[in-house]
Parts: C-alpha cells; sequence; structure tokens
C-alpha cells in the first residue's frame, strides 16, 4: 500500500477554538476533576473544570489590561506543572498566542524564540527562569518584550489583580475572536539541525485532531473517569497535544516536573494511563531487569520477559496455547504485577511516542498488563498523525492515520502527511514552508513503509541515512535501536558516511553501570573513565552490536566501535529536551574519537 487517508468522524464548527473544550466540561452537571494539585502536605488535591475556568478567565483579564492584544505571542518557560496549563489556557482566553520555550534553554536559545516570534511579554517559572528571559531580552535588544512574569512568588497575584477593570463582557469578546483557522500556539523545533523554526499550530489543529482521536476506541482510554500524570515537558508538542486533549475528554491531569520523583509520583497518584518517549520504557525495563539481577532474580526475570513477550505475540497472531496462558498466570504473581505495582497499579495503557519503540518492548509491556498505544508525528503535524488504538493495534507499527488524515508514501520512501493535524506553515517563514510541502502534502523527511492494512512503520531518518564509501545506504536506527535496549548502555550513534566501514560511538547508563560490574566481579566503584576501557565490558558492548549485527547485511553491519568516556545528554548539548540524539552535534564534538577509529590499522571484527 503506498496511501491511505481515514475520512473525519468529527466535524467541528469552524468558529471554535480550544477555549470551547474548557467552557464544555466547566459547564457539566458532573463539573468533572481536570488537574490535581499536590497541597502543602504532598497530598494531591483536585481542581474542578468550573474552578480553574474561574481562574484561568482572571489571567487572561490580567493579560488584557497589561496590553496583550488579539494574535500577540507570550512566552513560556518553565517545568511541567499546573501552572503551565492554566497560562496557556489564560494566554488562549486572552485572544494570544503561546510560545513554550524549554526550561533548560540557554539565553541565546530563549532570545531565539522570544525575537523571531515578536513576543510581547513571557512568563518564567522561577527567579532564575525570570533572569535568563531578562538578560535574553537586554542582550539581543527584544524591545517589543513588555512584561515579564513569574509562576512563582506574587507575580500571578499581581496579574490577577491587574484584570480587575476588565469587564466578563470584555473577556468573551477577546476569547472568541480566534476561529479554528487562527494560531494558537508557534512551536519551535528542538533544533538538531540549523536554527529552530518556529511551527503554526492553529486552534483547528487542537481542536479537530482531539475530537477524531476521542471519536476512535482511545475514547475508552482518555476520557472523564482516567487520569494521567504529566512528566515530560509541555513545550515539546507530544505533551502539549495530550493536555489538550485532556481537557477535551474531561481526564484528571496531576504534573510532575522531577523525573527522579516519578515512581512514588505514580504509586501516589494511581493514573490509569501515562505516556512517554521510548526512552522511558528502555528505562523502566533496564530498572527493573537490573534490581532482578542484582538480587539474584534475574534468571526469573528473563523467563518471565520471554514469556510475556510470546504471550504478546500470541495474542496478537489470534492464538494462546494452554501452557503458555499456564506459565504467563504464574510469572503475572511472581512478576509482572509487581512491574504494575510500581507505576501504581491501575496504569493499564500507555501513548509512547516521539521516536520507535521496537517491537519487542512493546510485546513485553503488552504481555504485563500494560498496552502502549504507539503513534508518529511531528511538531509539524501537532504531534500525532498516527496512532494504534486498543481496536487496530499491530505491535511494531506506530499505527493507521487518525480520523481526518492521511498517509502517502513516495517513491523515495519518505512518508508523506496531510490532514487537520497538520501545520500552517512556519512563522515568518514562507520560503520554508513552500520547501517543506509537495502538492499540499507535507514531507515528513522520515522513511517508512505501509502494509496492506495501512499500518505505518517507521524505518529511519531520511537525513540520516547513512551512505558509506561504497555506496551502501544504511539506516542507523536499525542497529541503534537494538544495541541502546540493552541495560548497560545508555546512547548509541552509527557512523560511517562516506567511510569504508560502519563504525559506532557508543556510551554507557552510569546508573546500571555499578550493578554490572558487581555482578560480573568488578569493583562497581571503578570510575566512569576506567570503566570505558576495561576488557569485559568492551566485550559485552561487541556481543550486543554481534547480535544487532545479525539483522542487517555485512556491508551495514558494524564493524569497529568505541565507547566514550561521557553520556551524550541534553546538559552535555547532545540530546534534545525529547530525548532524540543531535547527530551532528555528537559527531563534532567527538571528531578525534571518530577520526581515531577509522585511521586504525584494521576494525574490530564483528
Amino acid at each position: 500500500m503506498r496511501e491511505i487517508s481515514v475520512p473525519p468522524l468529527v466535524t467541528v464548527p469552524p468558529d471554535s477554538n480550544i477555549t470551547d473544550l474548557l467552557l464544555r466540561q466547566a459547564a457539566k452537571a458532573s463539573n468533572p476533576a481536570l488537574f490535581s494539585r499536590r497541597d502543602a502536605d504532598g497530598r494531591w488535591q483536585d481542581v474542578a473544570a468550573a474552578d480553574f475556568l474561574a481562574d484561568a478567565s482572571l489571567l487572561a483579564k490580567g493579560l488584557m489590561a497589561s496590553g496583550v492584544a488579539a494574535g500577540d505571542r507570550v512566552g513560556i518557560m518553565s517545568r511541567t506543572r499546573y501552572e503551565w496549563a492554566l497560562i496557556d489556557f489564560a494566554i488562549w482566553f486572552a485572544g494570544g498566542v503561546s510560545v513554550p520555550i524549554y526550561e533548560t534553554s540557554s539565553p541565546s536559545q530563549v532570545a531565539w524564540n522570544l525575537g523571531d516570534s515578536g513576543a510581547v511579554a513571557a512568563f518564567g517559572e522561577s527567579a532564575h527562569h525570570e533572569d535568563i528571559i531578562r538578560q535574553a531580552a537586554t542582550s539581543e535588544g527584544l524591545t517589543a518584550l513588555a512584561h515579564v512574569w513569574q509562576l512563582e512568588g506574587p507575580g500571578l497575584d499581581e496579574l490577577r489583580a491587574a484584570g480587575a477593570g476588565i469587564s466578563d463582557e470584555e473577556l468573551e469578546a477577546r476569547r472568541s475572536t480566534a476561529a479554528l483557522s487562527d494560531v494558537a500556539t508557534i512551536i519551535y523545533t528542538s533544533g538538531t539541525t540549523g536554527r529552530p523554526k518556529g511551527c503554526e499550530l492553529t486552534h483547528g489543529n487542537f481542536v479537530e485532531l482531539s475530537e477524531n482521536v476521542l471519536a476512535t476506541s482511545l475514547g475508552n482510554v482518555v476520557n472523564e473517569n482516567a487520569r494521567t500524570i504529566m512528566f515530560l515537558p509541555l513545550a515539546h508538542v507530544f505533551a502539549r497535544f495530550i493536555s489538550v486533549l485532556a481537557v477535551a475528554a474531561g481526564v484528571t491531569v496531576a504534573h510532575t516536573p522531577d523525573i527522579k520523583r516519578l515512581l512514588p509520583d505514580l504509586q501516589s497518584y494511581q493514573p490509569t494511563f501515562i505516556l512517554a518517549v521510548p526512552r522511558v520504557f528502555e528505562k523502566v525495563y533496564n530498572s527493573a531487569l537490573t534490581k532482578a539481577e542484582d538480587g539474584g532474580k534475574g534468571a526469573i526475570f528473563h523467563r518471565a520477559a520471554d514469556t510475556a513477550i510470546a504471550y504478546s505475540r500470541a495474542r496478537q497472531a489470534g492464538k494462546v496455547g494452554l501452557g503458555l496462558k499456564l506459565k504467563h498466570s504464574v510469572f503475572d504473581k511472581l512478576v509482572y504485577g509487581k512491574l504494575r505495582a510500581a507505576m501504581g497499579g491501575q496504569v493499564a495503557h500507555a501513548v509512547s511516542g516521539g521516536g520507535p519503540l521496537g517491537e519487542r518492548l512493546g510485546h513485553f509491556f503488552q504481555g504485563i498488563g500494560l498496552q502502549i498505544l504507539e503513534g508518529y508525528g511531528l511538531t509539524e503535524t501537532s504531534a500525532p498523525v498516527t496512532v494504534n488504538t486498543p481496536e487496530l493495534i499491530r505491535i511494531g507499527t506506530v499505527g493507521v492515520p487518525i480520523p481526518g488524515n492521511a498517509v502517502r508514501i513516495a517513491d523515495d520512501g519518505e512518508i508523506l502527511a496531510k490532514g487537520v493535524c497538520v501545520m500552517r506553515g512556519y512563522f515568518r517563514r514562507d520560503d520554508l514552508s513552500g520547501d517543506a510541502f509537495e502538492d499540499g502534502w507535507l514531507r515528513t523527511g522520515d522513511i517508512g513503509q505501509l502494509d496492506e492494512q495501512g499500518f505505518l512503520t517507521i524505518t529511519g531518518r531520511k537525513k540520516e541515512i547513512i551512505v558509506t564509501a561504497g555506496g551502501k545506504n544504511v539506516v542507523p536506527a536499525l542497529l541503534e535501536d537494538q544495541i541502546r535496549a540493552d541495560a548497560l548502555v545508555s546512547q548509541v550513534l552509527v557512523v560511517g558516511d562516506n567511510r569504508p566501514f560502519i563504525g559506532a560511538l557508543v556510551t554507557l547508563d552510569e546508573e546500571a553501570l555499578p550493578g554490572w560490574l558487581h555482578r560480573h566481579g568488578l569493583p562497581g566503584s571503578m570510575p566512569l573513565a576506567e570503566a570505558t576501557g576495561n576488557p569485559a565490558i568492551t566485550a559485552a558492548v561487541q556481543e550486543l552490536i554481534n547480535t544487532a549485527n545479525q539483522s542487517v547485511s555485512q556491508a551495514e553491519a558494524i564493524k569497529s566501535f568505541r565507547i566514550v568516556p561521557a553520556d551524550f545528554t541534553e546538559a552535555s548539548g547532545h540530546l534534545t529536551p525529547s530525548m532524540k540524539v543531535k547527530r551532528s552535534q555528537v559527531m563534532k564534538d567527538f571528531e578525534d574519537v571518530i577520526e581515531e577509529m577509522y585511521s586504525s590499522p584494521r576494525p574490530t571484527r564483528a
């Protein structure tokens, strides 16, 4: 199959906007809780739709009184927290356009987002963030930026008080100015290559996409009886879309800004579904495996994992044998139930996006009772173009198009997208917008294929395809995903463009390393720099590479590798906030290592 188009299931009035979703919830007799916040004692307290609406309206009036006009851009620089969503809706009620900024951004990055968008105001979470915003404004001469408010301290109360003179009628007139075709937010791409581009996402992108998602069987997962905890950055389009979708569905949403607190927060809040990028699921699996191995129960965990995967595959094929059912039932009591309890005990579904999950990991979680619904999309598509649903799922794929959207595979394998999810264009960059579209179809830059039922599989990134000196095309992700799945490994970067053979840079997982060393009779306190040259670790990584090489041809196989003594992180500038490797930056910073690998007399045999 080369193309699939799914007609919309819901038609939305053209004069609607995102704020209508909140008004709909607040008008319900049930007045559902849309959010949960921690009180001073650390207990979760619900925030009803009507209360959230009232507070967002007060802040919107404050924005209007401060000179924010319809269509004005307002920045938000903060970690994931309740006030992020509150300010987002306040900006929309004031007729404004929100511009998210990652809270880890440097002053130059902040200056680019605020300056390029022409923002007239900005919110910073803390004094630190406010200082960065003001520093960026001063250094780059951002004269349009008239106000900076803090989410912490008295800033929001002052804004509420400032709007006392704005009437409800004035607010309603402003709120209703935006229609589906108007821009709701400008989200800047994470910038793995070049300057970030501002994607203009409209109210229609969010509203029409949300309504059509809820019209599928996902509506049985995302509804007024559901709870989720948001820990991904709300500056990222994936979390942002789910945040709006949750309001549309009446889901209760909690927030946690510290991923190190994720497990205790999951256990105290007990969500019914979660959303995460694949690396989070990899870490959950590897942490459970490491804990089992450290406790001398590694063999049991491996058998349990193999049984879960086999059980899931058998269910997908339509027949589970009696023996497999019995084994699965035993391991459910011994292993799977404990894993579900660690995630709060109520999680039945998870939504995964931002990168490929991998078939084995998808079957593992499905087999333990956590159905992962993998989807695919870009910032330019408001997050999801396609998604697996509870009733229409094929593990190892990213699902079929959401109603109202279409996917086409170009002659060179590139995935093209069209529909209610696709952005209006790049902000003030008609040249880039023109290049991004072909006959009305968005060029995604990803390579993939459609099966006979219309399920999409992602095979790689077009710009990341490596062409060796011998002319062989190599898709790095096919090898990287398999190697990175092991607990010992943190990140992998396959290299070899215009080179005689394929090589790789590998980093070690510093959290898993001490336990691995101890289990292999080595000092757990061994420094990372020393561990990278340890023969036992080198041999273990070689085995992982040998296994991955079995999935590709000899010309595509990794012939040599180097373990580098530092991980790729967001802080080091080598990962985006959504945990994607900045390939060009890594190759630049580790140029000497790569050159040494290719100048060696002969590569390591794989």
